[in-house]
């Protein structure tokens, strides 16, 4: 069982360790490869969201029969998205007009470095500007999709793992364990997250969330009943995209969508990036190079 930790060092370590291994084991099948819904979520993981991609031509497998995105991909936003391309899936306008007046008052009270509310000393738990704030929080879900750095997918006959490079976070996602939640869990940062292939579509359904996150870089707030569904595709072999659904009935008064787009590098590598701490952000913001 994982538990909320002050500092998300360790346990990226950690999990990037472990990440690394899940790479060399299933080297060999990439090799051969290149050459029961819980609750809620039975209705809302079914239904599509207005907008979703739709995968043109025949799909790439894997060997052992799954839709195939694997491989490197860079966040790359349409330019109909560019209002909010930077730091969020959706426009704030239309986000805060479903807010609760509970969900109103802590997207109101946040201090980000991004978006409408952006000030110059933010208090950003991932990305603080303050000097302050030490930072280096985990960004959560959906949040993790925000961030401008790149993202691995690895698959493994019923696994598949997200290698991100932002602070080298990873989510483990089993697809071939069921649509049940576990009973009981502490709550984590990235969620707790069951998947499922409809198709060409991956499903992945997370809940169990702290309420210590954003949704996004901007301040969207939620609460611990956030319910996250992430309908992942791969509409041509150059791109991905990520269709989000975001159901949290304490901050919002319905459910609402948004989205993000990927484009496939395959020359690219996962480079290192560590949050020692928020000097360096402050010293590329300072420059203008911050991200």
């Amino acid at each position: 069982m994982r538990r909320l930790a002050g500092f998300p060092m360790d346990r990226g370590v950690l999990n990037w360790s472990m990440a690394l291994a899940a790479v060399l084991i299933c080297s060999s099948t990439l090799l051969a490869q290149n050459s029961g819904n819980s609750g809620a979520a039975k209705a809302k993981a079914a239904a599509t969201p207005a907008g979703a991609a739709k995968a043109s031509g025949p799909m790439q497998k894997t060997a052992w029969g799954e839709p195939d995105i694997s491989g490197m991909w860079e966040p790359k936003m349409p330019a109909s998205a560019r209002e909010y391309a930077g730091y969020s899936f959706i426009s704030h306008k239309d986000a805060v007009a479903l807010m609760t007046p509970w969900g109103k008052q802590q997207y109101e009270s946040t201090k980000p470095s991004w978006g409408p509310l952006a000030v110059e000393d933010s208090t950003d738990p991932v990305n603080p500007t303050t000097g302050k704030e030490v930072g280096c929080a985990p960004t959560g879900v959906p949040r993790i999709w925000v961030h401008p750095f790149p993202t691995k997918i690895v698959q493994t006959p019923g696994v598949v793992y997200f290698l991100y490079e932002f602070n080298h976070f990873v989510r483990e996602i089993y697809t071939n364990q069921g649509r049940e939640h576990a009973k009981d869990e502490d709550p984590w940062w990235m969620g707790h997250s069951v998947g499922w292939w409809e198709g060409n579509t991956l499903v992945i359904d997370t809940v169990d969330f702290s309420d210590q996150t954003w949704i996004d870089r901007a301040g969207l707030p939620h609460s611990d009943k956030l319910h996250v569904i992430e309908r992942i595709t791969r509409p041509t072999h150059e791109k991905l995209r990520v269709d989000i659904t975001v159901d949290d009935p304490k901050a919002y008064t319905k459910t609402w969508s948004g989205f993000r787009e990927l484009e496939f590098e395959p020359d690219w590598h996962i480079t290192e990036m560590i949050c020692e701490d928020n000097i360096t952000f402050n010293n590329l913001k300072n420059q203008g190079k911050e991200q």
